[in-house]
């Protein structure tokens, strides 16, 4: 059986410039295989990412936040569907992040971050996140440039007090070409059961492509950090950019010593 390896040089090296248009969306190099083939990797990583989960649940010394980004038509939604569709849902939450609400407008723009993150033993996976306000923010001239300026420093220290109070971070934007995209809304189109999807602002923010991959591009340099990491995902191929999610959060996952808790002295219970 084929595994896939080397998914650190998606990577986001902290501090340092990159471009987008430098990253091949449809790069498989991390995998020896083909799409018939991962379908075995894959499994076998769901079988294994199902135990992980279960452990940390039971473990209750940790807690693990993913956050998905990416332009529209991306696949937050499939990944989130395809990675944890065997682990038990009391232990996985899934926070969407949509226009915010009034009581949300009444806070800080952190607030409706904040107050979803997980607690032990959890995953929580944000679709969408926090980023927005200095994506869509930036890029629809929501708030003046000054203070949408320091927000990503404002990020990078709620990111590290959250990892200094026991939370893992694993950030992934999923990145798709432009011919992708148009293929995928084409799709939606054509399809009855993809056409509720299908938003006519999705293609105002299609017009706006160059502003968005320049808004992600700094939001990824300057956020990224060796406590909460970006990884730029080939999401062309949906088989590929599931293989590779998960395999860097079972990895993840591994390295945090996970346990089972000693369980309690029951040498003196009769079962009747």
């Amino acid at each position: 059986m084929h595994d896939i390896e080397n998914t650190e040089h998606y990577r986001v090296t902290p501090g340092a410039s990159f471009s987008l248009a430098d990253r091949d969306a449809s790069d498989t190099s991390a995998y020896d295989g083909d799409k018939k083939d991962s379908a075995a990797v894959f499994d076998k990583q769901n079988a294994r990412l199902e135990s992980l989960q279960e452990l940390l649940y039971a473990d209750q010394r940790h807690k693990v936040l993913i956050v998905l980004q990416g332009m529209d038509t991306s696949g937050k939604d499939g990944t989130i569907r395809h990675i944890f569709d065997r682990t038990n849902p009391s232990g996985v939450k899934v926070a969407s992040f949509k226009r915010p609400s009034s009581n949300e407008l009444a806070h800080d723009y952190l607030w409706r971050a904040h107050s979803v993150t997980p607690g032990n033993g959890e995953i929580v996976i944000f679709n969408r996140s926090h980023y927005e306000d200095v994506l869509v923010v930036r890029v629809d001239e929501l708030v003046p440039e000054a203070r949408w300026q320091k927000r990503y420093q404002h990020i990078v220290d709620f990111e590290r007090m959250l990892v200094d109070e026991g939370t893992t971070i694993l950030k992934f934007f999923l990145h798709i070409s432009k011919d992708e995209q148009k293929q995928r809304l084409e799709e939606r189109l054509a399809d009855k059961e993809k056409l509720w999807k299908f938003d006519k602002a999705d293609l105002s923010v299609r017009t706006k492509w160059d502003e968005y991959q320049k808004a992600y591009e700094d939001a990824l340099a300057r956020t990224s950090s060796s406590h909460a990491p970006w990884y730029v995902v080939p999401a062309n191929k949906k088989w590929y950019r599931n293989l590779v999610i998960s395999n860097v959060i079972i990895e993840r996952l591994e390295s945090l010593g996970l346990r089972y808790p000693e369980p309690q002295d029951l040498s003196d219970i009769t079962v009747i």
